[in-house]
């Protein structure tokens, strides 16, 4: 395994990527040209190249492209895409090069990667490569959050059809649907000799510094070893789409030490009745699950000067 300046020296002196593009949405359809082009112009030798149209194969030519013998995997899509090259990356001799071609690209936004296509491929030939912390449930790592209550049930109920027509418009659409008839949740958290009991419809616990596209405070980020536990809003329902709108209005200016916020490395989430658990948007079984960190396990390309832990 090579130390991160020897891995960043051998992508600046060989340019040797391999190329994987989500091509089944709309933007990554459209762009994924446009990324090879500018990474063949940047000096780039793709030793690899899948554009994927379909999700189910995305896996499948990730791994391809990590076992290529490329210095460096560049991963276009949305978060769920991004997660997943993620997971497959971590602990391994290659770097991950963000192409963020997603509607909220959490986590470009965390590790500080411009979301103009120009600007990105900018980073993957001037950058420089950094640790990341990926969180933990069980045996699988996550890049982003871990949503629990009315987040998990959408991702259960959201019709296949309603999806196929509308797209991520289908998600709220259901999510003010089920709202209606949802119960809150008693949610305890234990971590590191805290116990916090809480009642409310969703609870996030977050790796990253963004949800939604909107920071979660001005000072969590991927690189801190910590998870950041907090609910939105209370019992009641209104509370939840007001706790929603002030998050994403306020969080640039708000500290992991104000309240809701529980900043710890490793917790236990338990609800009064088994609840659907999310990790980054996919289905990960009920409550009660923990979650915990695994420190340092992914090597991004990110802008030069980006603080490294």
């Amino acid at each position: 395994m090579r130390t991160k300046r020897e891995l960043g020296a051998a992508i600046a002196r060989q340019r040797r990527a391999a190329l994987v593009v989500n091509a089944h949405s709309r933007r990554g359809r459209r762009l994924y040209e446009s990324a090879r082009a500018r990474l063949v112009t940047a000096g780039f030798t793709l030793v690899a190249d899948h554009p994927v149209d379909r999700p189910g194969e995305l896996p499948a030519r990730l791994a391809q492209a990590a076992d290529s013998g490329a210095d460096l995997l560049v991963a276009g899509g949305g978060d769920g895409t991004l997660g997943t090259a993620a997971r497959l990356l971590a602990h391994r001799d290659i770097a991950l090069g963000l192409l963020p071609l997603g509607t909220t690209n959490n986590f470009a936004r965390t590790v500080g990667v411009p979301l103009d296509l120009d600007a990105a491929v900018a980073v993957l030939t001037v950058g420089t490569v950094i640790d990341v912390d990926l969180g933990l449930v069980g045996e699988l790592r996550f890049a982003n959050h871990v949503g629990v209550g009315l987040s998990a049930d959408v991702m259960l109920r959201t019709p296949a059809r309603l999806k196929r027509l509308t797209g991520r418009v289908a998600y709220p659409v259901t999510a003010l649907a089920l709202l209606a008839g949802h119960r809150p949740l008693r949610v305890t958290l234990r971590a590191e000799g805290v116990v916090r009991e809480l009642r409310t419809h969703q609870l996030y616990v977050a790796n990253g510094g963004f949800q939604a596209g909107r920071p979660i405070t001005a000072d969590a980020n991927a690189d801190d070893r910590l998870l950041v536990a907090y609910p939105v809003g209370g019992s009641t329902r209104r509370g939840l789409l007001r706790e929603t709108a002030r998050n994403a209005l306020t969080g640039h200016r708000r500290s992991l030490g104000d309240e809701p916020f529980l900043a710890v490395g490793e917790l236990l989430v338990e609800t009064d009745r088994p609840a659907q658990v999310e990790v980054d948007g996919e289905l990960c079984g009920t409550t009660p699950i923990r979650v915990g960190l695994d420190a340092n396990a992914l090597r991004v390309m990110a802008p030069a000067g980006t603080p490294d832990r």
